[in-house]
Formats: C-alpha cells, sequence, structure tokens
C-alpha cells in the first residue's frame, strides 16, 4: 500500500467527470487499497479516485465508529468524560467501497452540514444536500448493491459522487463565499 499525493484546488485535474470503471481486478484493488491509506493518513473520512490523479468512478468512505466491544480509553485531562455524554471508546474502522455510485430518489427534505474536503484543504463552509437517498453501486468483485443512505453518510456520499462529476464543494457556494475560500487557500499555501 502506498499514501498517493491529493490533488488540490485549483488543479483543473478535479474539474473532469471520471468515466465508468469497467475492468474489476487487482489493479482496482490495490487502488482502493491506496486511497483507504491515504484517506486515513490525510485524515479524512471520504475520497474519491480523481482526489488522486485516477478519473474513474470510485469512491471510499469511513465514518468511523466507536468499537462497541472496546472499553473507553482512560484519559486524564480533568473533564469529566464519565458524565459528558460523549463516546470515549477507540474508533473502529468501517471502510465502505462505491464502484460507479449513482443516486437514487434524493429526499425532498434537506439538511445543512459544514463540509470540507482534503482537496481544499482548511475550508468548512454549509452546503445543502437531500437529506437522504437511495444509492446504487458495485462493489470490488463487480457485484450491484443498493442501500438507504441518511444522515452523515448521505451527505458523504453525495459530496464524493460530486467529485465524480467535476463538482466540488465550494462550488455549492455563492460566488463571494466561493472566490473567498479560494483566496484562503491560495494564502495558505503561500505561507507554506
Amino acid at each position: 500500500m502506498a499514501i498517493l499525493p491529493i490533488i488540490e484546488a485549483p488543479d483543473a485535474r478535479l474539474k473532469q467527470i471520471s468515466a465508468p470503471v469497467t475492468v474489476f481486478d487487482d489493479a482496482l484493488k490495490t487502488l482502493v487499497a491506496d486511497m483507504f491509506e491515504t484517506m486515513y493518513d490525510a485524515p479524512g473520512i471520504g475520497l474519491a479516485a480523481i482526489q488522486v490523479g485516477v478519473p474513474a468512478r470510485l469512491v471510499v468512505v469511513d465514518l468511523m465508529e466507536p468499537d462497541e466491544d472496546a472499553a473507553p480509553e482512560p484519559v486524564d485531562d480533568g473533564h469529566d468524560h464519565e458524565n459528558c455524554g460523549h463516546d470515549h471508546r477507540p474508533m473502529k474502522k468501517v471502510p465502505r467501497v462505491f464502484i460507479n455510485p449513482e443516486i437514487l430518489d434524493p429526499s425532498e427534505e434537506f439538511s445543512v452540514y459544514s463540509e470540507g474536503c482534503l482537496s481544499v484543504p482548511d475550508i468548512y463552509a454549509d452546503v445543502e444536500r437531500p437529506e437522504a437517498c437511495r444509492l446504487r453501486w458495485q462493489d470490488l468483485d463487480g457485484v450491484v448493491h443498493e442501500e438507504a443512505m441518511e444522515g452523515l453518510m448521505a451527505t458523504c456520499i453525495q459530496h464524493e459522487i460530486d467529485h465524480l462529476e467535476g463538482i466540488l464543494f465550494i462550488d455549492h457556494l455563492s460566488r463571494l463565499k466561493r472566490n473567498m475560500a479560494l483566496k484562503k487557500l491560495e494564502k495558505a499555501r503561500k505561507m507554506g
């Protein structure tokens, strides 16, 4: 496995439409493994193949969940962790691979989530998207699946599918907010 370089805005490659995956082979499995390693290293919760320079309709996602079988990790930081309402168990990886994903039946209800992106580092903005959707995709063996997605998973999968269409989350913002985000990104780059 390898950590791949992540393409950052305003790189023109992020604007291209990705091609369907037609070959389900070891090279695809290697790419998926490399994408997970890259995403975890970044760290992020989703990554589209185009973000690592591969214009293929492929997305990896891991929202990570608290490990129900693990005891909470002891933390001595002066905070009352037992009564704070947060889950302090270690996180368990729940990697998901979506090949040739298609959104079906997006809900008419919308939700707003403060989104970020590994290709637009350190920039966050509220984006409104359908609250839920049905998703059809293929797995690493080419088998077709369908599942209802809601909450953060629905937001994340829509964000990643946007990448496959050459759309960044900042493209959902007003021109003024998008330009401000790009200027902030450029300034951060210049400062090193």
